[in-house]
């Protein structure tokens, strides 16, 4: 495939970034992923809090997304301990965490890592400060770490209202807001609303320099909703959830699934009480939002997820679609 010249910024965490990434890296070789840090659970979690250092595997995800090693060094930088007091800690993050303690700062641990397996584009934490998710839920308690973000969520059945991030205003890292401010085509998600899309656009001047450019901006729907987080959600709440933190006109499309998901693999999700987003086009029109949508999800072994290719090709054509009408400080 022949890689155009489009210059791709993407922001958020978890799986759903890293599958996207390996889709869109067959497109250009222009790409930067500005990724969460604030995940404190399994191995990474144990890391932040022997070396207070920023959370790692959402990076580290990113890092082999993108990466052009030989396989076995892909496998080897995913592999996971089985025993000992290793158990659970992924190569790679370790790899990582060591860059991170003979380096000066994080980002030029993950800049070391990047070099070493040869990514395309690049990878950068959000902020380089060891910080923490707070949310404010709707039974007015207040709760600290994603962990018990989620654990609470399911506990108590309240809606998150609000998240921050502790301490309040960390420095962004100044590449990432000059990537944003260069981009031609600016992804949001996939991945969680609150733990890493809405995590990454607080971080002071993340949303600012997102409303300020001129790219096409997109935020990519989940296509199922997610236990602990955002059971019973709609897409209109996903957009109504970013619009209250960020304010209005932080994106202009959204981009959905429109594959149908089969009754046997949504029943396997039941138990956790998710199932697939339903998006009403007309209802995201009402609120400026135009979507797009396109047959992205893919399922294996019960496990809906994006499909890298099909979702980095729907991204590609809504921006040869778009590009052309797009004005600075553009809003719907």
């Amino acid at each position: 495939m022949r890689k155009r010249k489009i210059r791709i910024a993407v922001l958020g965490g978890g799986t759903g970034l890293s599958t996207m990434l390996r889709g869109l890296k067959a497109h250009s070789d222009d790409i930067t992923a500005i990724v969460a840090v604030t995940d404190d659970g399994g191995g990474t979690g144990i890391l932040r809090r022997e070396m207070s250092i920023p959370a790692v595997g959402d990076v580290r995800n990113c890092i082999q997304a993108l990466a052009n090693a030989e396989p076995a060094m892909q496998e080897m930088l995913g592999y996971r301990f089985r025993e000992g007091s290793l158990a659970g800690q992924s190569l790679g993050n370790l790899l990582l965490a060591a860059l991170y303690d003979t380096s000066p700062s994080f980002d030029l641990a993950v800049q070391k890592l990047s070099q070493v397996l040869a990514i395309t584009g690049r990878v950068l934490p959000v902020t380089n400060e060891n910080i923490t998710l707070c949310a404010r839920f709707s039974d007015g308690a207040v709760v600290r770490g994603e962990t018990t973000i989620t654990a609470h969520k399911r506990a108590s059945n309240a809606v998150i209202d609000r998240i921050t991030l502790e301490p309040a205003a960390p420095a962004p890292l100044p590449a990432a807001l000059d990537a944003i401010a260069a981009a031609d085509l600016i992804v949001l998600g996939p991945g969680s609303l609150y733990t890493s899309v809405l995590t990454t656009l607080l971080t002071p001047g993340v949303a600012e320099a997102i409303h300020a450019s001129s790219a096409v901006k997109v935020y990519v729907m989940n296509v199922m909703t997610q236990d602990g987080e955002t059971e019973g959600y709609t897409a209109a709440h996903h957009v109504r959830a970013l619009t209250r933190q960020c304010g209005a006109g932080l994106f202009r499309y959204v981009l959905a699934n429109s594959r149908p998901i089969p009754a046997e693999v949504a029943e396997r999700y039941r138990p956790e009480n998710a199932a697939p987003i339903v998006t009403d086009g007309g209802e995201l029109r009402a609120m400026g939002v135009e979507t797009v949508f396109a047959p992205v999800a893919a399922w294996q072994n019960g496990l809906v997820r994006h499909d890298p290719a099909a979702l980095a090709a729907a991204l590609i054509e809504l921006y040869d679609e778009k590009a052309a009408t797009r004005v600075r400080g553009d809003r719907p």
